[in-house]
């Protein structure tokens, strides 16, 4: 299996004995060894997947890579963050997923009235199973504990991921002040209940929700 690691906070480095990895297409910035590229159709789930992105409207553009050596990715010298999964289900921006282990499933969920709030559509990215997968973040991100105790409300332009058994639910505080350009500044936010992880970067891009 592909051994992942960090060359500082915005490089990651991935050590290869013959095994292949998906990451972003265009991703890699360097590489020692033998390397081989091989862009995949629907984000690395072929034909169906192909379509169901197209549907959803959560596209991705995937490459394989495969070899011997030490091969290099970076996003446009974002923060990346590493998650190693066991047998479980992480819920990703398509745009914040930088590369994963070639084990790892990909698919699309539906996200309900949260992804229309952060403007990048009604599906969200999933990738399953073990291995390790890489994140990219504006900004170095926070991993934030939620628990049955202690819920969890983040603003839906500083979300990147989550994981967990954690349930989702769009808040809304807008009223007729906040229509008046009275309100309170934070018109939406996501809150999530359960158990798991939440993360968020320290940076919110523009969000439907950010103009109210």
């Amino acid at each position: 299996m592909a051994t992942f690691r960090l060359q500082g906070s915005r490089v990651l480095a991935v050590d290869m004995t013959g095994d292949a990895v998906k990451a972003k297409n265009g991703s890699m910035v360097a590489y020692d060894g033998q390397m081989a590229f091989k862009k995949m159709t629907g984000g690395g789930e072929g034909l169906r997947g192909m379509v169901t992105r197209r549907l959803t409207g959560e596209q991705m553009t995937v490459m394989e890579v495969k070899g011997h050596g030490t091969c290099y990715f970076a996003d446009r010298a974002s923060e990346i963050n590493l998650v190693t999964l066991h047998g479980e289900k992480l819920c990703v921006e398509a745009s914040n997923l930088l590369c994963t282990d070639s084990a790892l499933r990909t698919g699309t969920t539906f996200t309900g009235l949260r992804g229309g709030a952060t403007g990048n559509g009604l599906f969200t990215t999933t990738v399953e199973g073990t291995g390790q997968a890489a994140i990219v973040s504006d900004g170095p991100a926070v991993v934030l504990r939620v628990t049955p105790q202690y819920p969890l409300s983040v603003d839906p332009g500083a979300y990147i991921a989550h994981q967990g058994h954690l349930q989702q639910h769009f808040q809304s505080g807008v009223t007729f002040r906040t229509l008046m350009g009275e309100g309170g500044g934070e018109a939406f936010q996501i809150r999530f209940e359960g158990d798991g992880l939440v993360y968020v970067q320290p940076s919110e891009r523009n969000t439907i929700g950010g103009d109210v």
